[in-house]
């Protein structure tokens, strides 16, 4: 079995191909099988190495590896042998016409009211007419002859499928810059990399119809057996993600935050009946089932993905953040403010409320309750009892029990009216700090 990943080096990972990257893995690595990661940069223009980089980046990041790697750019060579065969063999041909002239008649046909499909009238040129305009400077492109038949087969996760090849345009293979398109360069790797497995999106079940006429007229045969078409994300609201693809993009969720266990565990789970688990990629692998996807649409919400990002990190021990965590934490403060957590990144605000020099508000209204509070501030060392030892003293003196109890003393520990539990947060803050900023609140 051998599985490939195949990013147009054109821009960075968005969720969309990443979700495809991620059920090409699992398939590979549960069944024992290669994966390989390929490179489509004949779009030169586009095309970056930083993006290529940045794709790798990402990947590694998510947790996936793989067996091979290549670019399209690197084989050329066998491109050129593949379309020579072609043309030998009567399935490609050269076309002469203009963009502008194909335009036209793209036009004329639809409001004859046929279908914008190529007539093929290249076909009728004779090799002296073709000679002649060659000799006149004319370049042409090579579109493939598309078989007049029905291509059927099982997707592993749409069912039975068929794409009926006459009512489609014979696609161009070869651009009159002599480049090669994905539709063409995509069935000669395949073939000769061993392919067997191709799983990618919704919207390349008409190209696999057009890719397995052209695998048979090189081939003979189809050497890839299965095809798998996952259905197409929508945002939380159903409308096209491709609208959002530059929030949705894996670098933005990184810089946002996310865990690569929270979005590699939230993708794999995406449109199935599995519940989302997050977990590194490997763990993963045992249970992953391409046959749960539904055909439906799914849906990607951030809102779901940060529930899970959440019950990640609330999971998480100390000796697995760590080297994550401002300089200086320690065991009681993850253990205090990791129930808190939406994001990593947020333990270093609370380490600034926990050990910096933080503004409180003043509280005139609650003097009264904040005297009362230095009146009874206990002795160090502070420990998970000290808060409600101390907020029993206070309710006491005051009278005061329930939020005007609690409140006015959190936004004068901490600045904020929520946050982490005070029975654990309070030691990690220390009598010093809390005492200060009692006096700063009060005013004094």
């Amino acid at each position: 079995m051998k599985l490939r990943f195949a990013p147009s080096p054109t821009g960075y990972l968005h969720v969309g191909n990443a979700r495809v990257a991620v059920a090409n893995w699992l398939v590979a690595r549960r069944q024992g099988g290669r994966f390989v990661l390929r490179f489509d940069d004949t779009d030169t223009e586009r095309s970056k190495p930083e993006f290529a980089a940045g794709i790798e980046e990402d990947l590694r990041w998510l947790g996936l590896d793989w067996d091979e790697s290549f670019r399209q750019s690197d084989r050329l060579e066998r491109y050129e042998l593949a379309a020579e065969k072609l043309k030998k063999s009567g399935h490609l041909y050269p076309c002469l016409e203009t963009e502008e002239e194909l335009r036209f008649k793209r036009e004329q046909r639809q409001k004859q009211g046929r279908p914008p499909v190529y007539d093929r009238a290249a076909l009728k040129m004779t090799a002296e007419q073709l000679e002649r305009a060659l000799a006149n400077g004319k370049k042409p492109h090579w579109r493939f002859k598309l078989a007049t038949r029905t291509v059927e087969w099982q997707d592993g996760v749409l069912g039975r499928r068929q794409v009926k090849l006459p009512p489609i345009s014979d696609p161009v293979l070869i651009r009159a810059d002599g480049s090669f398109l994905y539709t063409f360069t995509s069935v000669v790797d395949d073939l000769e990399t061993g392919v067997s497995h191709i799983i990618r999106g919704e919207d390349h079940v008409t190209n696999t119809g057009v890719q397995i006429d052209i695998m048979e007229a090189l081939s003979g045969r189809v050497c890839v057996k299965h095809f798998a078409h996952l259905p197409l994300l929508t945002d939380a609201d159903g409308g096209p993600l491709s609208k959002r693809l530059n929030s949705m993009g894996l670098r933005q969720l990184r810089r946002d935050g996310i865990e690569p266990a929270a979005l590699v565990g939230y993708l794999a789970a995406l449109g199935s009946s599995a519940d989302p688990v997050a977990a590194p990629a490997a763990e993963l692998v045992r249970d992953f089932d391409l046959g749960r996807i539904s055909k439906s649409t799914a849906r990607f919400d951030p809102a779901q993905l940060l529930a899970l990002n959440r019950r990640y990190l609330h999971g998480l021990d100390f000796e697995t953040v760590r080297d994550r965590l401002p300089e200086g934490a320690d065991q009681a403060f993850w253990d205090a403010i990791r129930g808190n957590l939406d994001l990593l990144a947020e333990a270093r605000d609370w380490w600034e409320v926990a050990q910096g020099q933080i503004e409180v508000p003043a509280q005139p209204d609650e003097a009264e309750l904040l005297q009362a509070a230095l009146a009874e501030i206990p002795a160090e060392p502070w420990t998970p009892e000290t808060w409600s030892a101390w907020t029993r003293a206070i309710g006491a003196a005051t009278g005061r029990k329930g939020k005007a109890l609690f409140l006015p003393l959190r936004k004068a520990l901490t600045g904020e009216e929520h946050g982490p539990e005070l029975k654990t947060f309070l030691p990690v803050i220390g009598r010093p700090r809390a005492e200060a900023r009692l006096r700063a609140s009060l005013g004094a």
